[in-house]
């Protein structure tokens, strides 16, 4: 099993990095990266794997200090595998908590669909990290801490839709925070409680699937499965495999091949529906 884990979720990715170059922070990023796609336990299996082998290097004196026990292990799947939306159930989705009043979390289901965040992502997002006029958004880090990567470091343009349901909800967190007066806790964050606490990943997964059910979409979806979403409607509108791993603040494409493997088959069927077409047509003209 150990042998089977090393081979398809550490030599991939980090394999060829030198131990003694290794950053805790590219470790953090790493973990967040499998944590798309693997259970808290096999996160957890493979990190120690990684310090076994720092660790066996301190020993012979090829490293100072073992970076992967300064990390922590994030919240993995659950059970069954993630799936994606179609386009007609994300349209039913949008359509829902665009015209509802009464749904704390409208904003952060749009934003997070339209734009391919983290659900750690989204929770962490502040005020100051969001331009109105100029419909962006920033990704500076996660519930975890900060995102230190170049390729999660990233601004995204915010689509219309995203754009306006975040004006909206700047507008009715400005009447919360009135009203709860003294009671408010001024943390700056996009996403958060009534009083400005931070949301953690419960509440939202149970207020999201108040919304799918309302959206007649059952309630077993998860709020990560908006991120998969979003990666499945590109893909089947022919968005490059680049863009798309660009945009969801992933080191190489390679990573959004193996976390969306299933999300992105439309564009990797391509070549080979092409071959199937071109060589029926030599076969029959022969």
């Amino acid at each position: 099993m150990k042998g089977s884990l090393a081979k398809h979720h550490i030599t991939p990715q980090i394999g060829g990095k030198k131990l003694k170059q290794l950053t805790a922070d590219e470790l953090d990023d790493w973990l967040d990266e499998r944590a798309e796609e693997l259970s808290t336990r096999t996160l957890r299996l493979i990190l120690q794997l990684v310090e076994r082998a720092i660790r066996h290097a301190q020993a012979r004196d090829k490293v100072r200090r073992n970076v992967a026990s300064l990390v922590s292990v994030p919240d993995g799947q659950e059970g069954n595998p993630s799936r994606a939306m179609t386009l007609d159930e994300a349209a039913r989705l949008l359509e829902i908590v665009e015209s509802a009043k009464d749904l704390p979390l409208s904003a952060y289901v749009i934003v997070s669909l339209l734009v391919g965040g983290r659900t750690e992502e989204a929770r962490a997002v502040t005020w100051p990290e969001v331009d109105l006029k100029a419909g962006t958004i920033a990704v500076y880090r996660s519930v975890r801490g900060d995102t230190k990567t170049k390729k999660s470091r990233r601004v995204l343009k915010l689509p219309k839709k995203a754009a306006t349901a975040l004006r909206r909800h700047h507008t009715r967190q400005a009447a919360q925070k009135l009203k709860a007066g003294e009671a408010w806790q001024d943390n700056g964050l996009v996403f958060c409680r009534e009083d400005g606490t931070p949301l953690d990943r419960w509440t939202v997964r149970r207020e999201f699937q108040k919304i799918t059910k309302r959206a007649g979409l059952g309630e077993d979806w998860t709020p990560r499965e908006l991120r998969h979403s979003f990666v499945s409607i590109l893909s089947a509108h022919d968005v490059p495999l680049e863009d798309i791993s660009g945009l969801v603040g992933h080191g190489s494409t390679h990573v959004t091949e193996t976390v969306y493997r299933h999300e992105i088959r439309p564009a990797l069927t391509k070549g080979a529906q092409a071959m199937d077409k071109i060589f029926k047509k030599r076969t029959t003209s022969a």
